[in-house]
């Protein structure tokens, strides 16, 4: 019974195809069963950077697009590119591993602002802009925010571009979790758009469920940025499969359908999980997500989270203990965090429901 899960429902392949024959493209399904298995250009073929810049504003174009197997690789890619051995970067925690340790690996020193429940899980801009120093060259947000799935407020993005603008600092949003906002009217605008030293990083696990495609992506309105990220990306995973390629731009297409169909599955066990802390409300709390099929729970009985989710192991059921997230867990961080993005939860969600009746007496 895994919890931990933190993608949205996958489909099928023989989904995916039945879904692009009923829209009408043939010829991408003919395409995608006898394709010549040759490289692909470093960084992406121009039909899927094309349908990609489709998801962005008139800023962004195929030519803006630098396509990866993966986030992973984007953001340790952009990381080495953009902060080295004599920079200083600013991080947040708890957070995603690969969106806080990416600067620590390019070198140079990184300042890790923590985020807290009581404020809402909420960047200060006061306390970024009291963090820059004379070598600030980078900053790394994860917005919607992993493990939370909560969203920063519309002033909060302004104020975060007039900073780095004020300092030359190039912002890096891992944005895997935008699209999936529980409210279609919180969304924010892409990074890569809002800013002309932003870089949005993007994946197809997340809002539209193709983990199995291994296919992510930045964006970035700075060509010559891009040009430095393509040096970089040469000596690791320059190319991705055409297959892989063809099975994104097929997802893109049917991006409407698919992240309609999502955010019902997202929607339904978000109610599902609100009933449960209602229900345990002297054992588990949260700050409510808003965006992403995530959210960051405290436990508030006499266990770490740690120690539940071994328990809960044991059990068979699965979660992501604060240790996932932060390198530091003091108790005021303590959350472990759970998926529902896939139409199985509700079935993992009652196997915690009855560990916790087992169990709550002793605690």
């Amino acid at each position: 019974y895994s919890l931990s899960n933190s993608f949205a429902e996958p489909l099928t392949s023989e989904q995916l195809i039945n879904w692009t024959l009923e829209r009408g493209d043939k010829d991408l399904v003919d395409e995608y069963y006898s394709h010549p298995l040759h490289y692909t250009p470093n960084g992406g073929s121009y039909d899927l950077r094309k349908a990609i810049a489709e998801l962005y504003e008139s800023t962004i174009s195929a030519d803006n697009i630098l396509v990866f197997p993966g986030a992973q690789v984007a953001l340790q890619t952009a990381a080495r590119a953009l902060a080295n051995a004599k920079s200083h970067s600013i991080t947040f925690t708890p957070g995603y591993q690969s969106v806080q340790e990416g600067p620590s690996h390019a070198g140079g020193s990184v300042t890790q602002i923590s985020l807290e429940a009581k404020n809402g899980w909420q960047i200060d801009p006061a306390e970024v802009e009291a963090a820059v120093q004379p070598n600030t060259r980078y900053i790394v947000i994860n917005e919607p925010y992993n493990p939370a799935g909560t969203l920063m407020k519309p002033e909060t993005q302004s104020a975060l571009k007039n900073i780095a603008s004020k300092y030359g600092i190039y912002i890096m949003c891992d944005e895997v979790y935008r699209l999936l906002e529980h409210n279609p009217d919180d969304r924010l605008p892409a990074m890569a758009d809002f800013y002309d030293k932003g870089l949005s990083c993007v994946t197809l696990s997340k809002p539209w469920g193709g983990c199995g495609i291994s296919i992510g992506w930045i964006a970035c309105q700075d060509v010559a940025v891009l040009d430095t990220l393509t040096d970089v990306q040469y000596f690791g995973t320059a190319c991705p499969s055409r297959a892989s390629e063809i099975q994104a731009i097929m997802t893109l297409k049917l991006s409407e359908r698919i992240l309609q169909r999502n955010m019902k599955i997202i929607l339904h066990n978000k109610q599902l999980l609100e009933k449960f802390i209602q229900d345990y409300s002297d054992l588990f709390e949260w700050i409510t997500p808003t965006a992403g099929a995530i959210a960051a729970i405290k436990f508030k009985g006499p266990l770490t989270s740690h120690e539940l989710g071994e328990r809960l192991a044991a059990s068979g059921i699965g979660i992501k203990p604060a240790y996932c997230f932060s390198d530091t867990v003091a108790p005021e961080n303590d959350y472990f965090r759970v998926g529902f993005g896939e139409s199985i939860m509700p079935a993992s969600l009652d196997a915690l429901r009855n560990f916790v009746d087992k169990y709550q007496d002793e605690w």
